[in-house]
C-alpha cells in the first residue's frame, strides 16, 4: 500500500478511537447532570447503545447506508460487512452510528424501561439512522444530489439523534414532580464534576469527529484537517463563553450547567461547517449556538413542559439544525455573507426538515408500538427507588 494511503488508513482509525471514547463522555455528562439513584441505569444504556451499535451496524446498518444506492434513498443492504479494504471505514462510521443513537439516551432519563430503551437503540442504529445518512454521505444520496453540505454531522448524526430524544421525552412523559401546578420545578444532577468532565471528553472526541470527516491527512488534506480543528475549538469555546453570558445575564449568576451545555451546543453547531467556515465564521456560529441553546432549554422545559434532564434535545436537535443552517450563511465558497445568495441556505434549510421530519417520524412510529406493547415507563415505585436497584439490582453509590 502507497504510504500516503497508509497515513490516511491510520488518521481515519485514531479518529475513529477518539469518537469511540465520547461515549464515555456522553455517560459522564448523563450520569452528572442527573440523580445518583439511576447512575448505573444510564451507565447501562450508554454501554449498550456502544454494543448494540457496533453489532447491528456491522450486521446491516453500515451497507443500509453506504451500500449502492437504491432511489437515492437507501443503501443496498446485505448482512455481515466483510470487505478487508473497507474495515477502517466500518468502525469509523459504527462509533458515529452509535453516537446517533445515545443522544436519545439523556432527554428518556430516569423514568425509562431499559429493554425498551435497547430495543429503540437497535432500530436507531440499523434503520433510522442509516437511511437518512445514505441521503447525505453515501455519494448518490438524494441531499447529496441536491448541494446539501453536512460535513460531520450536525444534523446527519445530532440532529437525527435529537429529534428522536425529543419524541421519546414527550411519550414517556416526565419524571415524577417535574411539573406541579403549571410550574417546572427543577432537579438538579447529583455530581456536576462527572458533568464537567464528560464535556472535557467529549470535546477531545470532538477533534477526531470533525477531523476524521475529512477522510485523509495526506497532501492537502493536512492542511484541512488542522483548519478543521481551529474552527472546532473556537466554535466550542464561544459556545460555552456566550452561554456563560446569556445565563449571568438572565439567571443573575453564571450557571455552571448552562456553560457546559453551551460548550456542546458550540461543537453540535460547527460540525456541518467546520470545513466550510473561517475561523471568525466558526467563532460566530459558536456564539449563536451558545446563546441559543440556553434559550431553548428553557423553552422546551418552561413552556412546552417537556422533560429533558441533560438538554439534550436543544443541545443536538435544535443547534444541530441551527448549525447546518448556517452553513448556508458562513460557508466562504456559496455562503450567503460571500455572495452565493439564498441558494446554499434554501438547500440546507430542505435538509435540515426532511431529516428531521424523517427521525421524528420514525422515532414516534417505534416508540409508540413499544408503548403499546411493551411500554415505556417503569412503575411509579421503581421510579422513586431508583432504576437501578430495579432494574440492575444493584447500586452505583453503596
Amino acid at each position: 500500500m502507497e504510504a500516503n494511503a497508509v497515513l490516511d488508513l491510520m488518521w481515519i482509525v485514531i479518529c475513529g478511537i477518539l469518537v469511540f471514547f465520547m461515549q464515555a463522555g456522553f455517560t459522564l455528562v448523563e450520569v452528572g447532570f442527573t440523580r445518583g439513584k439511576n447512575a448505573g441505569n444510564i451507565i447501562m444504556k450508554n454501554f449498550l447503545d456502544l454494543c448494540i451499535g457496533s453489532v447491528g451496524f456491522w450486521a446491516i446498518g453500515y451497507t443500509v447506508m453506504y451500500g449502492d444506492t437504491i432511489g437515492s434513498f437507501i443503501g443496498t443492504p446485505t448482512l455481515f460487512f466483510d470487505d478487508v479494504e473497507n474495515m477502517h471505514n466500518l468502525f469509523f462510521q459504527t462509533v458515529f452510528a452509535a453516537t446517533a443513537a445515545t443522544i436519545v439516551s439523556g432527554a428518556v432519563a430516569g423514568r425509562t424501561k431499559f429493554t425498551t430503551y435497547i430495543m429503540f437503540s437497535f432500530i436507531m442504529t440499523v434503520v433510522i439512522y442509516p437511511i437518512s445518512g445514505h441521503w447525505v454521505w453515501q455519494g448518490d444520496g438524494w441531499l447529496t444530489e441536491l448541494g446539501f453540505v453536512d460535513f460531520a454531522g450536525s444534523t446527519v448524526v445530532h440532529s437525527v439523534g435529537g429529534w428522536a430524544a425529543l419524541v421519546g421525552a414527550i411519550l414517556v412523559g416526565p419524571r415524577l414532580g417535574k411539573y406541579t401546578n403549571g410550574k417546572s420545578n427543577a432537579i438538579p444532577g447529583h455530581n456536576l464534576v462527572l458533568g464537567a468532565l464528560g464535556v472535557f471528553v467529549l470535546w477531545l472526541g470532538w477533534f477526531g469527529f470533525n477531523g476524521g470527516s475529512e477522510l485523509a491527512i495526506s497532501g492537502g488534506s493536512a492542511n484541512a484537517v488542522a483548519g478543521i480543528l481551529i474552527t472546532t475549538n473556537l466554535a466550542a469555546a464561544a459556545g460555552a463563553l456566550s452561554a456563560m453570558t446569556v445565563s449571568w445575564i438572565k439567571y443573575g449568576k453564571p450557571d455552571i450547567s448552562m456553560t457546559l451545555n453551551g460548550a456542546l451546543a458550540g461543537l453540535v453547531a460547527i460540525t456541518a461547517g467546520c470545513a466550510a467556515v473561517s475561523p471568525m465564521g466558526s467563532f460566530i456560529i459558536g456564539i449563536i449556538g451558545g446563546a441559543v441553546v440556553v434559550l431553548s432549554i428553557d423553552f422546551i422545559d418552561k413552556k412546552l413542559k417537556v422533560d429533558d434532564p441533560v438538554g439534550a434535545v436543544s443541545v443536538h436537535g435544535v443547534c444541530g439544525a441551527l448549525g447546518t443552517l448556517m452553513v448556508g450563511v458562513f460557508a466562504i465558497d456559496g455562503g450567503l455573507l460571500y455572495g452565493g445568495g439564498f441558494s446554499l441556505l434554501g438547500v440546507q434549510a430542505i435538509g435540515v426538515l426532511a431529516i428531521g421530519a424523517w427521525a421524528a417520524g420514525m422515532a414516534f412510529v417505534v416508540l409508540f408500538i413499544l408503548k403499546k406493547t411493551i411500554g415505556l415507563r417503569v412503575s411509579k415505585e421503581e421510579e422513586v427507588d431508583g432504576l437501578d436497584i430495579h432494574e440492575h439490582k444493584s447500586n452505583v453509590y453503596n
